[in-house]
């Protein structure tokens, strides 16, 4: 999906002008680049968290060449996807209609109604 697809997406939604949903779309993008741009984060409950990481220096090879070559450190944006996002992807249930005891416990391969492997 592009930009323009995402206006389009939400001018049929709501029914407001394209060129308002536009100039919402890119204040909205533009917002979360400037806050990522100085050093912030955004979290948007139910869709994921934006934010900066560090990437250390190392050294890497030119996949052409074979020649070694030193990388700087820097900054790299971030996005982490939403628990209740990760759960719309896959189909599964709202996460948040189970206990985390319970989402723990199926994560490690255990539940109540069969002995434990160990």
């Amino acid at each position: 999906m592009t930009k323009a697809d995402l206006v389009d997406e939400v001018v049929q939604a709501t029914g407001l002008p394209k060129k308002d949903v536009a100039l919402i779309v890119d204040g909205f993008l533009e917002a979360i680049s400037q806050t990522l741009i100085n050093n912030g984060h955004v979290e948007i409950r139910g869709f994921g968290s934006f934010k900066i990481k560090y990437a250390k220096a190392r050294v890497a090879r030119n996949p052409r060449s074979g020649a070694t070559v030193h990388v700087p450190p820097k900054l790299v944006p971030f996005f982490k996807v939403s628990r209740e996002l990760k759960a719309l992807v896959d189909g599964a249930e709202e996460p948040s209609e189970r206990s985390g005891r319970e989402q723990g416990a199926e994560a490690a391969g255990l539940s109540g109604d069969r002995p434990e492997a160990f």
